[in-house]
């Protein structure tokens, strides 16, 4: 078993570092507000000793995933996880800083289906004292447990287990005590040198039975650079996530709309940004590149065009959506806005059809919902599968498709979509036609 570094989750990272930081602290970032009171939501592993008086919390992960590999293939494994270091002293509040941990291990597939491996390790506690200021870890240990199984079948599929466990030896029963003994954003990532993971969101079909048999407790795995790396987050992710490109930098705050909480950041006053300043040297970065955001860069959060459709020189399928009008759109005279439904009379919901698989889909015909990767709504899971009745045929102002659907087996709540005109929507290549 050797230590090594982790190059190869420099695309996973960047994600993995958003990851780390998700709900560090909350608009308006101040250690004053209610909001930031009761922190650390995100990924947190407490020690046994507290899971014993407060069952909610948990002392370990699990996290299983299909992978096939080669002869002697290696996996690489990276647990990364933030270390409470409590803040005392000086001008600035009481708080809990944190540093970052991380355990690195490279370790033969060969050798984990001959036997479990487990990697033991332990963060010691520290004082450190500068300018009158306090900041204090306490003692961490855990163990990662790692477990290969054959899977059976003529594919050679293979299941990786990683087990995260806290072992630290402390009974407070006050959380945030507990806490500073605590695994807190904890997310683990698993590189193959010669293999691949398969998708437990879109696996092939034979693996489909393999994928669904995985138990994962409080983590969810994503392909997170290709099919090589994994990411296994506590927070629901799609395979292969991005950061947007437009982003200027964290904001910590539960994965809200840059744009909203810049928006609403600017908003605070010379003394609220004082004392979000003197809460975190994160709270202190943010507010300064706030303050310094170019128009030009606010500008880039107010929309992105991620696609363009392919345009040939052929005439499009027939259908008023699709038809190009020799006049401007009614939605770019002034007089008739974008977003005012009647704004546009080449469309209509209840009339429009679109194409798919061979078949025209409209009001009244019945699907079945097939939500892709790109989406990460948990409901999503409940959804698969499920027969619906198209209500409505949208086109955005890009010309992208939506399906406005009600599912079939709950005809109450289809009922007041209906009545109250929402829906759930659905891209054409999300839905299968039934006949």
């Amino acid at each position: 078993m050797t230590t090594v570094g982790t190059d190869v989750f420099a695309t996973a990272r960047q994600v993995a570092d958003a990851v780390l930081y998700e709900g560090y602290v909350l608009y308006p970032y101040r250690a004053s507000s209610s909001k930031n009171q009761t922190r650390w939501q995100f990924g947190v592993i407490m020690p046994p000793g507290y899971v014993a008086f407060d069952s909610s919390e948990r002392s370990a992960t699990r996290t299983e995933v299909v992978f096939e590999a080669k002869a002697d293939a290696e996996l690489t494994l990276s647990l990364r996880f933030l270390h409470v270091a409590h803040r005392t002293g000086g001008e600035m509040p009481d708080w809990d800083e944190t540093a970052e941990r991380q355990v690195d291990l490279t370790v033969a597939v060969d050798a984990l289906r001959a036997a479990a491996h487990t990697e033991f390790f332990e963060f010691a506690g520290e004082l450190r004292l500068e300018d009158g200021v306090s900041r204090e870890t306490h003692p961490v240990a855990g163990a990662m447990v790692l477990t290969v199984t054959e899977l059976p079948g003529p594919y050679g599929a293979l299941r990786l287990t990683v087990e995260v466990q806290n072992r630290t030896e402390a009974t407070a029963p006050d959380r945030d005590l507990a806490l500073r003994h605590a695994l807190i954003s904890a997310h683990s990532m698993f590189a193959l040198d010669r293999g691949r993971f398969l998708s437990m969101t879109d696996p092939p079909e034979w693996a489909k039975p393999e994928v669904k048999a995985c138990r994962n407790e409080g983590t969810w795995p994503v392909l997170a650079d290709g099919d090589r790396v994994v990411l296994s987050s506590p927070i629901i992710l799609g395979d292969n996530p991005e950061i947007a490109p437009e982003s200027p930098g964290d904001l910590y705050d539960s994965t809200e709309i840059d744009e909203i909480l810049i928006l609403r950041t600017m908003t605070l006053t010379d003394a609220e940004k004082a004392e979000a300043r003197a809460t975190d040297p994160r709270s202190a970065e943010l507010i300064d590149r706030v303050d310094a955001l170019p128009q030009e860069q606010l500008d880039r959060l107010h929309g992105a065009l991620r696609y363009l459709r392919h345009v040939t020189g052929e005439a499009p399928a027939a259908g008023p959506a699709m038809s190009q009008p020799d006049e401007p759109p009614t939605y770019m005279v002034p007089s008739a806005p974008w977003w005012d439904p009647g704004a546009d009379a080449s469309v209509n919901p209840d009339t429009d059809s679109i194409i798919i698989d061979g078949v025209r889909v409209g009001r009244g015909s019945r699907v079945r919902l097939r939500p892709g990767n790109r989406r990460t709504d948990a409901q999503d899971l409940f959804l698969r599968g499920r027969l619906a009745t198209v209500e409505a045929v949208f086109f955005d102002v890009d010309d992208a498709q939506h399906l406005g659907v009600t599912v079939d087996d709950d005809p109450e709540l289809a009922e007041i979509s209906r009545a109250q005109g929402r829906f759930l929507y659905f891209a054409p290549d999300e839905v299968e036609p039934v006949q």
